[in-house]
């Protein structure tokens, strides 16, 4: 199923081009709050069979409303945590050597590389057709666009055999990245760099895990201005979706809503002014969004 935050903050399913209403007949049943969040939604959908069972129904009924009508948010907007995987595509930790001079630094001990994981703000959260603004600091902001992995059950100290047990779905993440001037020969920037307002960009909708199949056989696609410039497969993860998973838990606690995302294969690109980004992930979907220079 596709479950989508769209409007006024509500909770819907997407099936084709409709959008069903399910937060309305979750509260009537007793199982959201006015005012509930996307996470309170994951959590009761995850928790309570009936909460599946009444967006399935939802999904088969009547009331729905053209998806080309809705404004499509970002499917969570308050994730208790982003984790954001750092250099985890060989490609691009090359291009990034040639781009930026950054260290070519040998994958010697994968944990090492997850220790590097950084945390995403969620004041930086956009979704579909917005806008990225670009900082008047900055000479050079680049996009990254990765697979987002949504946490169901919590995990702690899970193995990479029990790791997408824990998945309740997946969405596209684009990571904007500012590269100048904090980008080249300092250290623990990451999360001012990309922690930027609207450097955060979710969508289109969460995609349940049994949609998807096997995370790491997805495509990648990025048009920027109409221009092919970033094609990958999420098989070219030096560390994949369950290492993450086993490694952060062997760490903390994941909770319920909490996202990870994956890094960014090679292709990233620099964003001017009037750029438009369309995006694609295999099996989840498309996005777009806008480029403008801040004010």
């Amino acid at each position: 199923m596709k479950f989508c935050h769209y409007d006024n903050n509500q909770a819907g399913v997407v099936v084709g081009d409709q959008v069903y209403n399910i937060g309305d007949a979750l509260i009537k049943a007793g199982l959201a709050r006015q005012g509930y969040t996307m996470v309170e939604i994951v959590d009761a959908l995850v928790n309570n069979p009936a909460a599946m069972q009444i967006a399935r129904n939802a999904a088969q009924g009547s009331g729905a409303v053209a998806l080309s009508s809705v404004k499509l948010l970002a499917p969570i907007q308050n994730p208790g945590s982003l984790w954001a995987a750092a250099a985890n595509y060989y490609a691009h930790r090359a291009e990034m050597v040639e781009r930026m001079g950054s260290a070519n630094r040998p994958v010697i001990d994968k944990d090492d590389l997850m220790a590097e994981f950084f945390l995403k703000t969620t004041s930086s959260i956009i979704g579909p057709g917005d806008t990225i603004r670009l900082p008047k600091i900055s000479k050079l902001v680049d996009f990254e666009c990765e697979l987002c992995a949504v946490i169901g059950k919590p995990a702690r100290k899970v193995s990479e055999d029990q790791a997408l047990d824990h998945v309740f779905g997946y969405m596209m993440c684009w990571d904007i990245s500012q590269r100048d001037p904090w980008g080249k020969g300092k250290q623990n920037t990451r999360n001012i760099r990309k922690g930027f307002d609207t450097f955060s960009a979710l969508g289109p909708w969460i995609v349940t895990k049994d949609e998807v199949g096997e995370p790491q056989n997805l495509s990648i696609k990025v048009l920027q201005n109409g221009k092919e410039v970033m094609t990958a497969h999420t098989s070219d993860m030096i560390c994949g979706l369950r290492e993450h998973i086993r490694f952060l838990s062997s760490c903390l606690t994941l909770r319920t809503g909490d996202l990870i995302t994956t890094g960014t294969p090679a292709g990233v690109s620099k964003l001017n002014h009037g750029d438009h980004l369309h995006g694609t992930l295999e099996k989840v979907g498309s996005m777009e969004l806008h480029v403008k220079n801040d004010e």
